[in-house]
């Protein structure tokens, strides 16, 4: 495995980093603590930072040589609304607020590379440093990008990366084309009119058609679109009533849909439109329907692709680097950098032992094995692009 020198040494400073930033999590655009200590790390290397970009987005960049190329590489910043359950030192500090999707081992793996291009890069271009709010439900990557982060920093391609658990360590995986699904959310708000449960027969009971919408939902996937398109509905909240003797005026369902195609997205919203209003009619309730786009498929581009696949194989060799990996029915706004630019994003193995948990548990952890590994991708991928024409 060729991982950079300076790095692997500089593995027991970015623990640190990491788990300093694990103890202190914060939540979508309030990474005000995470974006301060990014911001002075930086500027402790010697690179030009700008702060405050959609609230709490940082941005560092370093320039070398006479080139006018220049890429992004971008890290999340944000942690989720979830109680962690390890009880290791560095433990949540911030009730019900963890890292459990890995950004602070993310925004660690870039800011080791930042310190090693800053004093050691070959390179000749301009590389940008995105260190992006908000990615968890929120858009921080779309709302960076309507803030003019490729107007003031313009890029010729743009790179995001994520742990994966299940992964082995020194491995990754990635591919031209989608590579994680679409998201989209709904809420059926059923009306209809409550009484006494002693009583139905006086009453319209948005249960009953509730249940009957969530059946119907079912079907959509096998029924209304192709089955050669792969798509997901699921229906997370059904809320209605509050005590055991009263049918409730209404009930609410809730959930969301992942798809690859804006052809299936306008699929689900008409099918279940249909069927949450119809299903209200026939039983002579009330329907309030709303479906919500948040982010649309991560497509990686196909040369920007290929550049990172031999990148990886060229740290961690051919055979530890998946070209073709099944696509991810998770999704990830830097789908909206890849909407606007060309590039890649990479998954890089977090570890498959005994223990190992996925991301969004309230046991995960990042990796810290995997800080230099990540660092020298993102330095090779920065030299490999923009490197001198000799």
């Amino acid at each position: 495995m060729e991982i950079i020198k300076e790095l692997q040494n500089l593995q027991p400073e970015m623990q640190e980093w990491r788990r300093d930033i694990h103890a202190n999590p914060e939540i979508a655009f309030e990474e005000h603590r995470t974006a301060r200590i990014v911001a002075e790390k930086l500027e402790s290397f010697g690179i030009e930072v700008e702060t405050g970009i959609a609230g709490t987005g940082v941005v560092g960049t370093i320039k070398k040589g006479r080139g006018n190329r220049s890429i992004g590489l971008r890290a999340d910043l944000d942690a989720l609304l979830i109680d962690e359950a390890n009880e290791f030192d560095y433990k949540s500090k911030n009730p019900g607020k963890m890292h459990a999707c890995g950004h602070d081992g993310h925004t660690t793996m870039l800011l080791g590379a930042a310190k090693y291009l800053a004093e050691h890069g070959e390179f000749d271009g301009t590389v940008n440093l995105i260190f992006q709010p908000a990615e968890e439900n929120e858009g921080g990557g779309r709302a960076m990008i309507e803030a003019g982060l490729f107007d003031k920093y313009p890029v010729e391609s743009v790179y995001g990366m994520h742990n994966i658990p299940g992964m082995p360590v020194s491995s990754f995986a990635i591919k031209p084309g989608p590579f994680m699904a679409a998201f989209d959310i709904f809420n059926v708000k059923i009306k209809g009119k409550g009484g006494h449960a002693a009583m139905p027969q006086t009453t319209i009971d948005p249960i009953i058609i509730g249940t009957k919408i969530i059946d119907a939902f079912q079907a959509i996937v096998s029924r209304s679109i192709n089955p050669q398109e792969p798509a997901v509905l699921s229906v997370t909240q059904f809320h209605g009533g509050d005590a055991y003797n009263v049918i409730p005026n209404e009930a609410e369902i809730k959930g969301c849909t992942r798809c690859f195609s804006a052809k299936v997205q306008e699929q689900f919203e008409l099918e279940m439109r249909r069927i949450a209003e119809g299903i209200c009619q026939a039983y002579g309730a009330e329907c309030e329907f709303l479906y919500e786009r948040r982010y649309p498929a991560t497509i990686n581009s196909e040369e920007e692709s290929s550049i990172a696949g031999k990148v990886a194989q060229s740290i961690v060799g051919e055979d530890r680097v998946n070209l073709s990996p099944q696509p991810s029915m998770g999704s990830e706004d830097f789908a909206y950098m890849l909407q606007e630019k060309p590039g890649s994003y990479i998954w890089i193995g977090n570890g498959d032992g005994e223990g190992s948990c996925m991301i969004h548990n309230p046991g995960y952890d990042f990796n810290d094995e995997i800080l230099p590994i990540g660092a020298t991708y993102w330095v090779k991928m920065t030299e490999e692009i923009l490197k001198p024409n000799l």
